[in-house]
C-alpha cells in the first residue's frame, strides 16, 4: 500500500503533542521510514511544522467553526482539524476538496468513525471563507499577537518589557516559515569556494554569509547527511550565530580550550577548524551518551585535539587550567524556537529557576581560566535574566574577572543598548538564531 503523507504527519504530530519530544527528531525518524517519494516528504515537512508553527492561530480560528471547545476534544481529532486547516488557509496547491476529504478519511482510518461527521461539518465551514481571523488588538495587544504569531502571551509580555515592540515584531515576524541551513566549512580540508562548487553539483544551492567567514548558507538540502560533501567531512551544521561565538572566543593554534556543555559538538569543531587542529579542546557534557556525537563528528571531520569528558559542570573540579573557556549554557531556548516551534509552548520554560542554574556552572568552570584567559559566556535564549543578568551578576561578584570588550565582525551591529561586552544577535536582521554572547578576562 501506498505511504499516506497525511497519516505519517498525523502520528508524527502526536508524538511531539504527548511525548514533548523534539519536532526535528520526530519528523526525521518518520520521514527515514516512510517510504514517501521526494515529493511527498516536501509536502509531509510542510504540513508538519506548518502545523506547528500556528497551533495557536489554528485552535483560534477553529473555534469559530466549532460548536464545541476546541479543549474538549479529543487530542488526536483536534489534531486531524489543524491539519485541515492549515491545508486550507495556507497550502494553496491543496483544493479545499481534497483538504477536507483527506481529513475525514484520516478520522476514519485512525478508527475515530464518530468524529469524522464533525470533522466533516467544521473544515466544510472553514472552507466557505478565505478569512484568517485575530482578536481585536485594541482589546489586548498581547493578545492579538499571540494568536497572530502563535506565541504564548507570556513570552510575548517578556519580549515586549525587555526589547519594545519594534523588536518584538521582528522576532516574531521571524518564527514563520523554516530557517536557514548554516554549514561550516571544514577549513582543515576544503575551502568555501570548493566546497560551494562541490555542493552546486550535488544539486544543492549555496550562498555565502555575509557576516560570518567560511560560514555557507543552503537550501534545497535534501537528507544532507547522504550527501558525499557531508560523509567526507567537508562541512557540519552550524547556525550563523554559533560561529560569531567561536570567533569572538578567538582561539589560537596550541592553546587549551575547554567547551562546556559542548554536546553535540557543533562548537568544538568549529574552534578546532580556528585552532588548525593544534593544541587541546576539552568538550564536556553532562551525559555520556551525548559525547559520542563528539566523538563520532570529530571523527568525520578529521579533528583529533578533541577529547570528551563527562562531567558536571556546575560542581567538577577536574577541568584542566585552560586558556580559553566556552560556557554555553542551558537555557530556555527562546532563541530558537523557529527551529524547534513545539519549545513556545512548553508550560514552564524555567525562567525562574534557569539563571541560578547558569550562574553556577559560569562560576565553577571560570575557576579554570588561566589568568589573562578569555571566557565566552553564551545562551541560545532572548531573555535578559538568563543573558546580562548573569554575566552581570559574575562580574560584580567576581573581581578577578573583567569584561572584556567585543570586536564586532563585520556587518554585526547591536540594535538594542547593551555593554562593551555584550552582543544580542536577533533573526532579524541578522539572519541568526536569537542568541547572546559576552567576553570576559582573568586579570593577570
Amino acid at each position: 500500500m501506498k505511504p499516506n503523507p497525511r497519516s505519517i504527519v498525523l502520528d508524527a504530530l502526536m508524538r511531539v503533542e504527548e511525548n514533548d519530544a523534539y519536532s526535528n527528531i520526530v519528523l526525521g525518524s518518520a520521514l527515514r521510514d516512510s517510504g514517501l517519494s521526494g515529493r511527498d516528504r516536501a509536502f509531509a515537512a510542510m504540513l508538519f511544522y506548518g502545523v506547528l508553527e500556528r497551533k495557536l492561530l489554528l485552535d483560534y480560528n477553529l473555534s469559530r467553526f466549532s460548536s464545541r471547545s476546541v479543549t474538549k476534544l479529543d487530542p488526536e481529532v483536534l489534531m486531524i482539524l489543524r491539519m485541515g486547516l492549515y491545508q486550507l488557509r495556507f497550502m494553496d496547491s491543496v483544493p479545499d476538496r481534497a483538504a477536507v476529504n483527506e481529513a475525514v478519511a484520516l478520522c476514519k482510518s485512525k478508527g475515530l468513525h464518530s468524529a469524522s461527521g464533525y470533522v466533516n461539518g467544521v473544515l466544510r465551514a472553514a472552507a466557505g471563507t478565505e478569512e484568517i481571523l485575530l482578536p481585536e488588538k485594541r482589546k489586548s495587544k498581547n493578545k492579538y499577537l499571540s494568536v497572530k504569531y502563535s506565541c504564548p502571551e507570556k513570552i510575548i509580555k517578556l519580549w515586549r518589557s525587555a526589547y519594545g515592540d519594534d523588536i518584538t515584531l521582528r522576532i516574531l515576524s521571524g518564527l514563520e516559515g523554516r530557517p536557514p541551513v548554516c554549514a561550516r566549512v571544514n577549513t582543515l580540508r576544503t575551502t568555501s569556494e570548493e566546497l560551494g562548487a562541490r555542493l552546486s553539483d550535488e544539486g544543492i544551492s549555496v550562498r555565502s554569509s555575509e557576516l560570518v567567514p567560511d560560514c555557507l548558507f543552503l537550501e534545497k538540502t535534501g537528507a544532507i547527511e547522504e550527501t558525499k560533501s557531508y560523509r567526507e567531512g567537508l562541512f557540519h551544521i552550524q547556525d550563523s550565530a554559533s560561529q560569531i561565538c567561536c570567533g569572538i572566543l578567538s582561539p589560537e593554534e596550541g592553546q587549551t580550550v575547554t567547551d562546556v556543555c559542548s554536546a553535540p559538538g557543533g562548537k568544538s569543531f568549529t574552534i578546532a577548524q580556528l585552532m588548525r587542529n593544534r593544541g587541546r579542546i576539552v568538550s564536556c557534557d553532562l551525559y555520556e551518551h551525548r559525547l559520542g556525537l563528539v566523538k563520532e563528528g570529530a571523527e568525520r571531520l578529521g579533528i583529533d585535539i578533541i577529547e570528551t569528558m563527562a562531567a558536571d559542570s556546575s560542581t567538577e573540579k577536574g577541568f584542566p587550567l585552560s586558556d580559553r573557556i566556552l560556557c554555553d549554557v542551558p537555557c530556555s531556548g527562546l532563541g530558537i524556537i523557529r527551529r524547534k516551534p513545539e519549545l513556545r509552548y512548553k508550560e514552564d520554560h524555567g525562567l525562574r529557576e534557569l539563571p541560578e542554574i547558569q550562574y553556577s556552572i559560569l562560576k565553577n568552570c571560570a575557576s579554570a581560566l588561566r589568568p589573562g584567559g578569555l571566557l565566552v559566556y553564551s545562551t541560545c535564549t532572548l531573555n535578559p535574566e538568563e543573558n546580562s543578568g548573569v554575566i552581570r551578576r559574575f562580574l560584580a561578584e567576581m573581581p578577578e574577572f573583567e569584561a572584556c570588550p567585543i570586536k564586532l565582525p563585520p556587518g554585526v551591529t547591536r540594535i538594542i543598548g547593551e555593554e562593551e561586552n555584550e552582543l544580542t544577535l536577533f533573526p532579524a536582521p541578522d539572519s541568526t538564531d536569537g542568541f547572546f554572547i559576552s567576553l570576559c578576562r582573568r586579570k593577570k
